[in-house]
C-alpha cells in the first residue's frame, strides 16, 4: 500500500493528479443534469483547478477528498494491435479516481503501476475494455515521467466479442462459457484450445486443425479479425474429435480413464475388463466426439445385461425380427469366434430371410448391445465372447416371444 501511496503523491506533486472534494450527492446531481442536457455524464472537472483558498475552505468544512488523475487536454491517439489507429478526444475521457477518500488505491492506479514496474510490453484483452485504454495510456505516460517503471507504454490489442446463442455476447455467466462444462464432457485441452484460437483468427484459409506448437509458431496478433466471432459448439466438437483421432492408442486409453469409472460408468468397478477395453479402444477412438462418449460405446462389455432403450428395440425388432434373430443365433453359434466369420454368419442369416447385411445385423446389435448404433458389431461380438453373446440373443428371443402385456 505504501508503494501506491508514494506513486499517488508523486502524481499529485507533478500535477498529473489532484484532490477532488465533490460529494457523492453533488456528483450525482451534476451527472443527472448532464444527462438531461444531452452532455457526457462523466466527471465535469469541478475540482480540477481549485484555488488554495477553495481547498482550504473545503478542508475547513471537513470534506473528504479522493485523488483524481488529470487527463490531458489534447486527444490521445494510439495504434491498437487489432483495430489499427484510434483517437479519443478529451470530452470523451473525463478525469477519474485513483485513490479513495480513505487512502486505499483503486484498481485504476494499482494495475498500471504493477504493469509499469513489471515492464509489461503487451496488453491483450476484450473490446469491452477499449474505452478505458486512453485513460491508462495517459497514466502510463505520467508514470514514465515521474520515474515509475521502465518508461514504456504497453502496446494494446482489443480482441473481438464472442457471440453465443441468439447472437448475444457470450458472458462468463453463460453455460457455454464454463470451462468446467467442457472438461466434464471430455474435451481435450488441445482440441478446445485449437477451436478457441479460431474465434477471430486462423492458421490458414484451408486448415482448421493444428497443434498447440503450430499455433504458437504461426500466431500473430495482427491477423486477428476485429469483428465479433460466433461460438459454434458443433465445430468445436468436430475439431475436438479430430484431436482425439490423432492420439496414439495408449494415450487415448489413458484419457478415457475418468469415464470408465464412477461416477460416470454405470457398471460396478469389478466388472470392468481393461484387456477387453484395450481390444476395442482403437475402434472406439474413431467414433468419439468427446471422451465422455466412450461410456455409452462400451457399456455393453461391462454391464450384466445390455441397456434398455425402448426406441432402439422398437426400431430393430420389427415383425419377422424373431425369425431372423433365431437363424442368426444358429449360424453364429456354429461360427469361428472371429469378427469376419461372425459377419459371414449374420450375412448368411440375412440372405435366408431376403435381407442385406445392414438390415440383418440390426436385431443382433440391439439384442447384444441394447442400441441401434455403436462400435463395429462383429469386432464387438468377438470381444464380448460366445457365451455372453448367445445368452443375450436368447434373452431377446424370449422377450420377442413373450405375450404382450
Amino acid at each position: 500500500m505504501d508503494l501506491y501511496a508514494d506513486v499517488a503523491a508523486k502524481l499529485l506533486d507533478a500535477g498529473h493528479a489532484y484532490r477532488c472534494y465533490c460529494t457523492a450527492e453533488e456528483l450525482e446531481e451534476r451527472r443527472e443534469a448532464a444527462r438531461k442536457a444531452g452532455r457526457p455524464s462523466g466527471y465535469d472537472g469541478t475540482c480540477r483547478a481549485l484555488s488554495p483558498e477553495q481547498i482550504a475552505a473545503y478542508e475547513a468544512e471537513g470534506r473528504a477528498s479522493i485523488v483524481r488523475f488529470r487527463m490531458p487536454d489534447e486527444p490521445i491517439t494510439f495504434t491498437d494491435l487489432v483495430r489499427g489507429e484510434l483517437t479519443f478526444t478529451p470530452d470523451n475521457v473525463p478525469d477519474y479516481g485513483i485513490v479513495r477518500a480513505n487512502g486505499a488505491p483503486l484498481y485504476t492506479l494499482v494495475n498500471p503501476v504493477d504493469d509499469a514496474l513489471m515492464e509489461i510490453t503487451h496488453v491483450l484483452r476484450g473490446e469491452d475494455l477499449l474505452s478505458s485504454t486512453p485513460r491508462q495510456i495517459a497514466l502510463y505516460r505520467a508514470l514514465a515521467e515521474i520515474g515509475v517503471g521502465g518508461g514504456q507504454v504497453p502496446a494494446f490489442g482489443h480482441l473481438p466479442y464472442v457471440m453465443g446463442e441468439g447472437n448475444k455476447k457470450l458472458s462468463k455467466r453463460d453455460p457455454q462459457a464454463s470451462l468446467n462444462l467442457y472438461r466434464e464432457r471430455g474435451f481435450l485441452p488441445e482440441g478446445l484450445l485449437n477451436y478457441l484460437s479460431l474465434l477471430g483468427w486462423s492458421l490458414s484459409a484451408d486448415r482448421d486443425v493444428f497443434s498447440r506448437d503450430e499455433m504458437v509458431a504461426a500466431f500473430d496478433i495482427s491477423g486477428v479479425n476485429a469483428n465479433p466471432a460466433r461460438f459454434d459448439l458443433k465445430k468445436a466438437e468436430a475439431i475436438n474429435a479430430d484431436h482425439i483421432r490423432q492420439l496414439d492408442v495408449k494415450t487415448f486409453i489413458e484419457a478415457c480413464g475418468p469415464w470408465l469409472q464412477a461416477p460416470h460408468a454405470p457398471w460396478s468397478p469389478g466388472r470392468f475388463d481393461a484387456a477387453a477395453f484395450e481390444e476395442l479402444a482403437p475402434l472406439a477412438q474413431t467414433r468419439l466426439t468427446v471422451l465422455s462418449d466412450i461410456t455409452a460405446n462400451v457399456d455393453f462389455l461391462f454391464l450384466a445385461e445390455p441397456v434398455e432403450d425402448e426406441a432402439s428395440w422398437t426400431k430393430a425388432m420389427k415383425p419377422g425380427a424373431d425369425a431372423l434373430l433365431a437363424t442368426a443365433r444358429t449360424k453364429i453359434a456354429e461360427a469361428e469366434w472371429k469378427a469376419e466369420p461372425l459377419k459371414e454368419a449374420v450375412l448368411a442369416a440375412g440372405e435366408e430371410h431376403g435381407l442385406k447385411l445392414g438390415k440383418a445385423q440390426a436385431p443382433v446389435r440391439v439384442a447384444v448391445t441394447g442400441r441401434t448404433v455403436g462400435l463395429p458389431l462383429f469386432e464387438s461380438l468377438e470381444v464380448l465372447g460366445r457365451e455372453r453373446t448367445l445368452a443375450r440373443i436368447d434373452a431377446a428371443l424370449a422377450k420377442l416371444s413373450a405375450p404382450s402385456a
